[in-house]
């Protein structure tokens, strides 16, 4: 076998393997979870789940198809090594034992469906309302992003099932692909709410298991030489690299950015996400809840592994080099190198387990956050305003069931419009993390300004949020041009310029009509409303200024810039709680 160009095929046999791996699943998640009676058991699981369960769901949360898919493509590529696993090896630790130190009591106090019941408590109904807001759009950024990368696999792998399905609907392929992963979503997380998800990710987690263990097993036997082989073509190409300490902040993957920005990333991610949060709070108290944090740590173990099939398929490709339809979908999308090795290399039978593996992967991040958005929109904008505390709880069950549809639409249709995003970033795998770090640092700010106890109000934080979101997308999307020259500028980079525009034009004309008019005239209430405002326009200064300077910051920096942003002017722009009843916007 000197080249790789034929591409294989999904046989009958595989799809056989995928769909009795969906039924057993549903069947498992089905007898596990029970029939939800209400809210509290739709979005908590009774609070009677066990700890391992957890721990198992938030492994197989956090790895997704993104790591399975991604990490092998990140590894392989020219130039490509370990560095990555640093950003878990020890950001993830750090994070892990603040949270269960930390956090977690915190959030067992009282019974709460999320942070930012815990947020709303301390700081006020608003701010559960923004930071509800705020979840639910770096949620959907997020999770698009992990859909989007599944269906460029599934794209892949079905050509032809999806030529088909496309030749006699008119339905494109990757449309197909997205509407099959959210379809199973929605169906799963209507079945039985929280514990379905968490009974369904545990056995989603020993399928990565399995799925690894197979491209590893089929690697080493293929591959001349074997591991021997594997470990010194890694080595000859630098790909064995696992530190890097270049101390820019625009290097992503460096031990400095481990050590602070992740670490600071992940405890917004572990502790203030519902994604992850709502699987500690269905533990039966503190004790397990810490027990399931920490063991998820595991996770790290399935990443290394993970890393290593991306040393093995550089080793695989040198022996037997890529050609024909197979180079040429590799050149179109160097993420595509996994899913292309699995119709060339792996059996029939056991490919159709791979692809369940990964399909149900995207399932368990989709169904995941279907589950989060539901219940937080729920909590935080729906229940407050129903008239009868005592009516039927299958009322608010079935608004769940409404969201978690609404929400699965939505996910899917930006899910399908990602590939224009994907084009700004190296990687799927840096897309869908950077994605999620929009939202993540004022989340982090809002529990911070709650549980520090700081004797001030929520009224800064509602005005800090959106300016820490500005920020991070000038970081993001900085046009690298100063403002005179902006007109001149390639429409690539204007768009991202006026969208900074229009923002600061919208939070000012809000800060204006909701806390500048009504403060002014009142005692103490005009010089407060002047310095206020004069801290709200250095912010603006300060977000302009980022975006047009040029300057360069990796993604794993997005989380800390935009935590220091919401922190410092959420509390500089509050009022002490005793004068709480100064106006705030709506």
């Amino acid at each position: 076998m000197e080249s790789a160009s034929d591409l294989g095929g999904f046989s009958w046999i595989d799809w056989t393997v995928v769909a009795a791996f969906l039924v057993f699943a549903t069947w498992v998640g089905e007898r596990k979870s029970g029939r939800p009676k209400d809210v509290h058991d739709f979005f908590l699981g009774g609070r009677r789940l066990p700890w391992y369960a957890v721990a198992a769901s938030i492994i197989a949360t956090e790895i997704s198809a993104v790591t399975l898919v991604g990490l092998p493509a990140v590894v392989f590529r020219v130039g490509g090594d370990l560095t990555y696993l640093q950003l878990g090896v020890i950001g993830s630790f750090i994070a892990r034992w603040l949270i269960a130190v930390y956090l977690v009591p915190a959030y067992f106090e009282r019974e709460i469906f999320s942070p930012y019941d815990y947020m709303g408590e301390r700081l006020g109904a608003r701010v559960r309302g923004m930071t509800t807001t705020l979840f639910a759009i770096g949620g959907v950024l997020a999770q698009a992003a992990r859909v989007y990368l599944v269906a460029v696999v599934l794209q892949v792998i079905l050509n032809d099932e999806l030529g088909w399905l496309a030749a006699r609907t008119g339905l494109p392929p990757l449309v197909s692909a997205v509407a099959a992963i959210g379809i199973v979503s929605v169906l799963w997380t209507w079945m039985g709410g929280i514990a379905t998800v968490i009974w369904t990710d545990a056995i989603l987690f020993l399928v990565f298991l399995a799925a690894i263990a197979i491209m590893l097993v089929t690697i080493l036997i293929g591959v001349d030489g074997g591991a021997e082989t594997v470990v010194r073509l890694g080595d000859e190409a630098g790909k064995l690299r696992f530190w890097n300490t270049d101390p820019s902040p625009a290097a992503a993957y460096t031990v400095w950015t481990a050590i602070f920005a992740v670490s600071w990333g992940n405890v917004g991610a572990y502790g203030t996400d519902q994604l992850l949060v709502q699987r500690l709070l269905c533990c039966r108290g503190v004790r397990d809840a810490r027990r399931a944090i920490m063991a998820s740590y595991g996770s790290m173990l399935v990443t290394v592994l993970v890393g290593c099939v991306g040393l093995g398929l550089y080793a695989w490709y040198d022996q037997y080099p890529l050609g024909g339809r197979a180079l040429e979908l590799f050149t179109e999308s160097p993420d595509r190198i996994l899913p292309i090795f699995i119709l060339q290399a792996i059996p029939v039978g056991l490919k159709g387990l791979i692809i369940a593996g990964v399909f149900a992967a995207a399932i368990s991040s989709l169904d995941s956050i279907l589950a989060a958005l539901s219940q937080t929109v729920l909590s935080a904008f729906w229940l407050p305003r129903r008239k009868r505390k005592d009516e039927d709880p299958r009322v608010a069950l079935r608004m769940s069931r409404i969201l978690v549809l609404v929400f699965g639409v939505l996910l899917c249709s930006l899910a399908v419009f990602a590939d224009v995003v994907a084009q700004a970033y190296p990687s799927i795998l840096d897309l869908a993390l950077a994605m999620s770090g929009y939202t993540q640092g004022a989340l982090l700010a809002g529990f911070l300004l709650a549980f520090l106890r700081l004797n001030v109000d929520g009224s800064g934080f509602l005005w800090s949020a959106p300016l820490s979101l500005m920020a991070v997308f000038a970081v993001a999307w900085s046009v690298d041009l100063p403002l005179e020259q902006v007109a001149l500028a390639h429409a690539g980079q204007q768009w991202a310029f006026w969208v900074l525009v229009t923002g600061a034009v919208v939070l000012l004309a809000a800060w204006v009509r909701w806390r500048l008019v009504p403060e002014w005239g009142r005692v103490g209430g005009t010089v407060r409303a002047l310095r206020h405002s004069l801290l709200l326009l250095a912010g603006l200064a300060l977000v302009f200024w980022i975006g047009t300077s040029g300057v360069e910051i990796a993604w794993p920096w997005y989380v800390p810039v935009g935590c220091a942003v919401a922190f410092t002017l959420g509390y500089a722009l509050a009022v002490p709680q005793s004068a709480s009843e100064l106006a705030a916007p709506p």
